[in-house]
């Protein structure tokens, strides 16, 4: 677990996904008006801090659920900046005892903000745990084992827990019943991720042509995450290939070094399509089969690649497995089977 005072973003390790991940951390907004998208979850969670605030309480806890890159650990950042508190983060899996979790409780201090990442990979003990915790603010530590083992209460400080899930439905219901708000992050406008752009290009001192963003926005598959990582690769090729300006063409440049499409599908979206239409000559199939031809795990086909490919009309689900649609086809520039056999 991690702790970082009023939502400040977490030290990382080396490395060149350290790097990324700090540089994003910089891009993080601090306050709820900073926040672009999500008018929903915005308006309700200034509603829920606000009368926390006026009560002189923590804000009750969150639940969090939507595709990743979407702005959960911002929100949670958020959360404890405009709650005075600090945040700890941990993450469902690497909660495997409820003895972890009875450490992680105990060290909290009033208006802290607990954020657990994928908190629908918690271990049953500290699942069961964590109910008392929220409830009544309490854990049971157990002293001992067998039949001479104490049961020993530890109260606990009001404090805020964040849960953040891409699998909502993974959440057994004594569990999400706990938290006072749940809200679900959509994917963005290009309107909104054009704000986005033009915000964190300020923050990176550079200058963003309207064009170009209308350009990343249109290619970043509806999510910031991907909207501010775009950008820094257009400031990467801008600086060493072009003339230093982030126009329309370095953003073109860059998106064709990197293999993002006009739809902003990128490498594994484009396996995957390929391993539907021409593999499996469009016939459905089976997630851990879909994964393992196109060489990644299971749950990064359907957390990553999935949503945006069914959301884009390219692939549906049924109940036989994954199958490419006819736009799939057009957009890989292949001709689709007749429709009573790619729906048969």
């Amino acid at each position: 677990m991690a702790e970082f005072p009023e939502g400040s973003a977490a030290p990382m390790d080396g490395g060149a996904d350290a790097v990324e991940r700090a540089a994003e951390a910089a891009l993080r907004p601090k306050r709820l008006d900073e926040f672009v998208g999500q008018p929903v979850v915005r308006d309700q969670l200034s509603l829920v801090i606000e009368a926390a605030r006026n009560r002189g309480t923590p804000p009750d806890h969150v639940l969090l659920s939507g595709p990743p890159g979407l702005g959960k650990t911002t929100l949670a950042m958020i959360i404890a900046h405009e709650s005075s508190g600090a945040l700890r983060l941990t993450s469902g899996p690497a909660i495997q005892h409820a003895g972890d979790l009875a450490a992680i409780l105990s060290s909290l201090q009033e208006h802290d903000v607990l954020f657990i990442d994928e908190i629908h990979r918690l271990a049953r003990p500290a699942e069961e745990m964590l109910y008392l915790a929220m409830e009544d603010f309490r854990v049971d530590v157990v002293v001992g084992k067998g039949p001479g083992a104490t049961s020993i209460p530890l109260t606990l400080p009001p404090f805020t827990v964040v849960g953040a899930t891409t699998r909502a439905g993974l959440l057994p219901a004594p569990l999400r019943d706990r938290f006072g708000l749940t809200a679900h992050l959509e994917f963005y406008s290009a309107a909104d991720l054009e704000q986005v752009l033009r915000r964190s290009a300020g923050l990176l001192q550079a200058d963003l042509g309207a064009d170009a963003a209308s350009e990343l926005a249109s290619r970043s598959r509806g999510t910031p995450r991907i909207a501010n990582r775009l950008l820094r690769r257009v400031q990467d090729f801008a600086q060493v290939r072009g003339t230093g300006a982030l126009d329309l063409a370095a953003a073109h440049g860059a998106l064709e070094v990197f293999e993002v499409d006009r739809l902003g599908l990128d490498r594994l979206d484009r396996a995957v399509l390929r391993a539907l239409c021409e593999r499996f000559a469009g016939r459905p199939v089976g997630l851990s089969t879909l994964a393992t031809t196109v060489g990644e795990e299971p749950e990064t086909v359907e957390t990553v690649a999935e949503p945006f490919l069914v959301r884009e009309g390219l692939v549906i689900r049924t109940p036989r497995g994954r199958q490419a649609t006819a736009a799939a086809y057009s957009h890989l520039g292949l001709e689709a089977p007749p429709s009573d056999v790619l729906f048969s």
